[in-house]
């Protein structure tokens, strides 16, 4: 296990209470040998922290609501864990020089900051927070290599990447064919989709995910954010990467070298695989999660994304296409507008039109630096919910 063999890892999970968060510290117990759950960090959910504070004992407990701060110091003051407070705190003892790895598996634009303060510390990053690389890219990989840092993908599409990267670093790669599931609207129209439901979209047919990322994988904005994120993780040209619906969700995603030879990365949709890899790099260690049988998956099948109908796919190759601050504007604004649907105040197809409004009316900077891309996402996000506002509020069911 690289320099520290004789010692445990200390992991810090930033959004330790969400999807990833919780799978992440299964992963530890799992392998209570190799790793400490050093840090822990949560939003609002005040009672899982406390209850994953006192399971796993951290050094370090963060709660971002400052309202909350009282709760879970209170009921970890028997403790030795050490609770701190609001989004400062989680910026800052990213750097604690225990820290090995931090995992970033916190929602969304508020992972950014956290993730750069961590790089500078020279900790290497397992990232689980797709929209840092989606939002600043180019800041985020010109620091890793500065740091001597590595970025370990931990979504399952890039992590299957780089793993049928391991051994190829002198083969160049033609292309790579990332994998979506279709979601649970996969082959409907436009008519249907314009009165679906937020209860609808939040049933995904084969991942259980955080509410946002189960919209965004619904919407195939998801998808368009992986893209972004795969041209940054490595070095693509955009004709260099493929989208292709994938129903069964057992191929990762794939990579073509200059020969033609495609390798695939298989196995059964587990984000518990992706995120333990990412901590063990670059070993594979023993598990007793569920093993894939070829005979339950007879047929495996695949087919073109329809961009038309779930139009935020073709956005997001628009705004990396055009670079600068760009996929920036489409995070924040599909940020709101996702927040927008699932508070019913917009419909399932209107998210796109706000995104691509917002795309057209925020202003252009093709060379951002840290402060842009903070003022970028800051007017974007008043933009987007103005649009909301504005927009026909989404129709409601019973279900």
């Amino acid at each position: 296990m690289s320099e520290i063999n004789n010692r445990l890892k200390n992991i810090a999970i930033l959004g330790s209470t969400g999807s990833i968060g919780t799978q992440a510290l299964e992963v530890i117990a799992g392998n209570a040998q190799l790793f400490k759950a050093y840090v822990l960090t949560a939003q609002n959910n005040a009672e899982l922290l406390i209850a994953q504070c006192l399971k796993f004992a951290p050094a370090y407990a963060v709660i971002c609501n400052t309202d909350k701060y009282i709760q879970v110091k209170e009921a970890l003051t028997h403790t030795n864990v050490k609770v701190m407070a609001g989004h400062e705190s989680v910026k800052s003892i990213v750097t604690d020089p225990a820290i090995d790895i931090v995992l970033t598996a916190m929602v969304g634009f508020a992972g950014l900051e956290p993730t750069i303060n961590a790089i500078k510390a020279g900790k290497d990053i397992a990232l689980a927070n797709k929209e840092t690389l989606v939002v600043a890219g180019e800041l985020i990989t010109a620091l890793a290599k500065q740091h001597n840092v590595k970025l370990l993908p931990v979504d399952s599409e890039h992590s299957a990447i780089f793993q049928c990267l391991a051994g190829e670093e002198l083969n160049p790669i033609e292309k790579i064919i990332i994998t979506a599931s279709g979601g649970p609207f996969r082959g409907k129209t436009a008519e249907f989709l314009a009165d679906v439901t937020r209860n609808e979209a939040l049933k995904h047919p084969n991942w259980v995910m955080g509410a946002k990322i189960t919209i965004d994988s619904a919407s195939l904005m998801n998808k368009g954010l992986e893209v972004i994120e795969a041209r940054w993780l490595f070095d693509l040209r955009l004709d260099q990467i493929d989208v292709v619906i994938h129903p069964q969700s057992i191929i990762h995603s794939m990579v073509q070298f200059q020969d033609g030879s495609i390798k695939a990365q298989m196995g059964l949709p587990d984000m518990k695989l992706p995120i333990q890899y990412a901590l063990t790099y670059p070993n594979r260690v023993p598990n007793q999660f569920k093993r894939f049988d070829f005979m339950a998956y007879p047929n495996l099948s695949f087919e073109k994304p329809d961009i038309q109908t779930f139009r935020n796919l073709q956005l997001a190759y628009t705004a990396l296409n055009k670079g600068g601050n760009a996929p920036c504007i489409i995070n924040a604004a599909n940020e709101i507008a996702v927040a927008g649907f699932l508070n019913n105040e917009l419909g399932f197809l209107a998210m796109s039109d706000v995104i691509e409004t917002c795309m057209q009316q925020m202003p252009y900077i093709a060379n951002p630096v840290l402060d842009d891309y903070l003022n970028t996402d800051k007017e974007t996000r008043i933009l987007a919910q103005k649009l909301v506002n504005q927009m026909p509020k989404a129709l409601t069911y019973l279900t």
